[in-house]
């Protein structure tokens, strides 16, 4: 009778521990539902990092620094914008993919360098497009062939064209699979030049080489090299866009002066890491679609030859889908 009497007590002793720890933890998960539902309602309220995955001068960066003012109008907070410059952009983009996905941290993704990324088969990146969120795209900005005015050997884009099929001319590169890095690549397979790929951290490493004579032939895009060519610092010789830019229309498309086939683009936007709230990622889509498409900031990107091209929700994604594509069909052009 006492050792039932003992056994009973026992479990008396362990249902009651069951119950108390039951009831803890539906506090807890009350608590935490609770605070979620307060932390997305009075979401944002503090300050949000936008990650810049190239160094700070750049064309993504330029875009960043002009959009900064009309997304804290409004969101309401400040925002900050973090230079996060190697890996061909995936120093900034892992760290974005990784970071909590409280809406905190942002950071714009680079079509094609993104893709690239974890595509590379040697590189086994467990880091893909579902790792992100994307938000909204900034800007479509296509590519542009430029030398130092001062090189003579070369006037104009055909010229420079012929004279890179039977020399070596050095060419930058924002990194492995860049755009930039698939121009020239693109030129050499089709045409038989040989251009010979120097890769940077960022368009203003590659202007500055150019413009030091480092570097033989400048590969970037419109918007990176449109007040440079306004002020006298580089000339660009041809865009790689169907048609010609409304930035520069006096200057040739490659297909115009002879040399069809070879576009070369990128598109630049934001996203969110992979996990973060609907509500959050409704918030953070409509701030950025008043920001972007306000007149002012469209007349400022425009200033700097940068053309706002706002997409968002499925059109984004289906943006970034037909990049994937795109670099999967270049993949063979790069030595990895």
């Amino acid at each position: 009778m006492k050792t039932k009497s003992i056994f009973q007590a026992l479990i008396m002793v362990v249902f009651s521990l069951v119950l108390l720890v039951g009831c803890n933890g539906n506090e807890e998960s009350s608590a935490k539902n609770g605070n979620d539902q307060e932390s997305s309602g009075d979401y944002p309220n503090k300050p949000i990092n936008i990650i810049v995955a190239y160094a700070a001068g750049g064309g993504t960066d330029t875009g960043a620094r002009i959009l900064q003012p009309f997304l804290e109008e409004e969101l309401g907070v400040s925002v900050n914008i973090i230079n996060k410059a190697g890996g061909g952009g995936w120093v900034g983009w892992g760290e974005l993919a990784n970071a909590e996905p409280d809406g905190y941290t942002l950071g714009f993704i680079n079509t094609p360098n993104l893709m690239t990324g974890y595509l590379n088969p040697n590189i086994e990146r467990k880091e893909n497009l579902s790792s992100f969120v994307p938000l909204a795209n900034q800007v479509s900005d296509f590519g542009a062939i430029a030398i130092n005015p001062d090189d003579d050997r070369f006037s104009n884009i055909k010229e420079l064209i012929e004279y890179a099929k039977t020399h070596e001319l050095t060419a930058t590169s924002t990194g492995v699979g860049s755009d930039d890095h698939y121009a020239s690549l693109k030129l050499n397979a089709k045409y038989g030049t040989k251009f010979v790929p120097v890769h940077n951290s960022g368009a203003a490493d590659s202007k500055a080489q150019v413009l030091g004579g480092h570097t033989d032939v400048l590969f970037a895009n419109v918007g990176e090299t449109f007040t440079a060519h306004q002020n006298g610092e580089i000339k660009i010789l041809a865009t790689m866009s169907e048609e010609r830019s409304e930035f520069l229309p006096d200057i040739p498309t490659l297909a115009e002066a002879g040399y069809p086939d070879v576009y070369s683009w990128s598109a630049r936007g934001l996203a969110a890491p992979s996990g973060i709230s609907e509500e959050k990622v409704e918030i953070l889509r409509e701030a950025l679609k008043k920001a972007i498409t306000n007149p002012d900031h469209i007349k400022k990107m425009k200033d700097m030859g940068l053309a706002v091209n706002f997409q968002a929700g499925q059109a984004y994604m289906d943006l970034l889908k037909s990049d994937e594509e795109d670099v999967k069909e270049l993949i063979d052009l790069v030595e990895w």
